[in-house]
Order: structure tokens, then C-alpha cells, then sequence
């Protein structure tokens, strides 16, 4: 958490990206080499004589959908919208986070635990971006398990949220759906509902009982992107 001074506080909820980390259980790690360092820039020369110049660039390779991350409409469903095709404003917006800690890994986040926990937040969902604390992160990073233990919203609760205007979503770990899953309900809940979602996000524990607040977690322009990277980050 870092002070963004008079106009309030942010808090980082995007996992650090690096090489060989735990991806989905179905995708492989990303890999994050040097391509050039500062020892081998020197040997350009550039600068001048006592003032020498040199750089460092990185290598990736990765998937869209590795760490903190968004879904394009493209991603669960052949005519969505690819993720440069997406309005802007659907990546930012007030927000409110759901204390489900209770549900245990490869559980069911179902209706009855969304209306408890908006109760329990004091907030009547509506068009807001909907975060969703299960404690999993915290339990299991960094540990391989981290990609197959995850619990996962059933489609009737992703039509609860659709219902009450809310478009967007996050969770923790890789998926929306419990690891294991051949059924995908919540991706097929939102390929029909024309919803998008936010995956592995991180310290959701510091927006528990924090009411309303502004997430926002911008993809990069990607040309027919499936989904996208983010920095996610939450702002009173």
C-alpha cells in the first residue's frame, strides 16, 4: 500500500509477474530472460568518453491470461470483442469487495453467499465492480496448488450479479471457475450475460469492510487480444 497523499490512499491488487511463476493449471509459466544487459550494452559505446551510456532490455514470452489479468468477450466466446475493442470504462468504475472467506478451496461462491457478504458490506450492489476475497492467495501462493485449488462462482450467482446491473468482476487465483472444472459456469454465464472478469488478483483482504471505492485495471492494446495483463489498484 503506498499514500497517494490528500486525495487518499491505493492499493496494489496485482500479482508481480516473473519468470517461471505459476500460471493456469492448463497454460505454461512465462518466461523472462535478459536480452541485453548493461555488461554487454557497454560494448556499443555509446555516450561520451567519461560519461558512458548503456541499457538493459528483457525477453518475454507469455500468455495474455498469466497473473493479475482480464477476460476479453473474445476469450469465452468465438464473435466477443477482442480486448482493444472493449470500452475503456468498463475497466474502471466504483467498486465493492465481498468478504467470502469461508469458502473453502474448490468450494462454490453461490447466490446465498453473494447476499450474506453484500449484507455484511453494507452496499447494494448495483452497477458496481464486484471483488471477491476468499483468503485463497494468501493460503496457497506460492505453491503449485495455487492453480488447481481455487474455488469458482456458480452461473446462478453470475446471473445474480448480471441482474443487479454489475458487469464486471474479480477474483482471486487463476480462475472464476473452481479448479478442476470441465463446465466453465461462470465463463459461459458470462459469454451469455455480456459480462467481463478480473483473475488473480491480490490483497483483497485490505478492501474487507472498506465500503465503496474506485477500482481500475487497465488491459494493454492489444490487436485482437484474447484478454490483457493489468495493474490493478484500488483508490479512496
Amino acid at each position: 500500500m503506498s499514500s497517494l497523499g490528500e486525495d487518499g490512499t491505493v492499493i496494489d491488487l496485482s500479482l508481480e509477474i516473473s519468470n517461471g511463476m505459476p500460471a493456469h493449471a492448463l497454460f505454461p509459466s512465462p518466461i523472462i530472460l535478459p536480452y541485453v544487459t548493461h555488461e554487454q550494452a557497454s560494448s556499443a559505446g555509446l555516450g561520451e568518453p567519461g560519461d558512458r551510456f548503456t541499457y538493459a532490455v528483457n525477453y518475454i514470452s507469455m500468455l495474455e491470461h498469466v497473473g493479475t489479468h482480464v477476460d476479453a468477450p473474445l476469450h469465452i466466446g468465438s464473435g466477443g470483442r477482442s480486448i482493444d475493442q472493449v470500452p475503456l470504462d468498463w475497466f474502471a468504475g466504483r467498486a465493492v469487495c465481498l468478504d467470502l472467506r469461508h469458502i473453502p478451496d474448490r468450494g462454490d461462491i453461490d447466490v446465498a453467499d453473494l447476499e450474506a457478504a453484500e449484507r455484511q458490506a453494507d452496499v447494494q450492489i448495483s452497477d458496481h465492480i464486484v471483488l471477491l476475497c476468499t483468503g485463497f492467495h494468501a493460503r496457497h501462493w506460492p505453491d503449485r496448488e495455487v492453480v488447481t485449488h481455487n474455488p469458482g462462482i456458480t452461473a446462478r450467482a453470475t446471473h445474480w450479479l448480471a441482474d443487479r446491473g454489475s458487469r464486471v468482476h474479480g477474483v482471486e487465483g487463476p480462475s472464476t471457475d473452481k479448479g478442476g472444472t470441465t463446465e466453465f459456469p461462470n465463463h459461459r454465464a458470462c459469454r451469455d450475460r455480456g459480462m467481463i472478469h478480473y483473475e488473480w488478483l491480490v490483497n483483497l483482504e485490505q478492501l474487507v469492510g472498506k465500503g465503496e471505492f474506485r477500482f481500475s485495471g487497465y488491459p494493454l492494446k492489444w490487436l485482437g487480444g484474447t484478454g490483457s495483463p493489468v495493474r490493478a489498484i484500488a483508490t479512496f
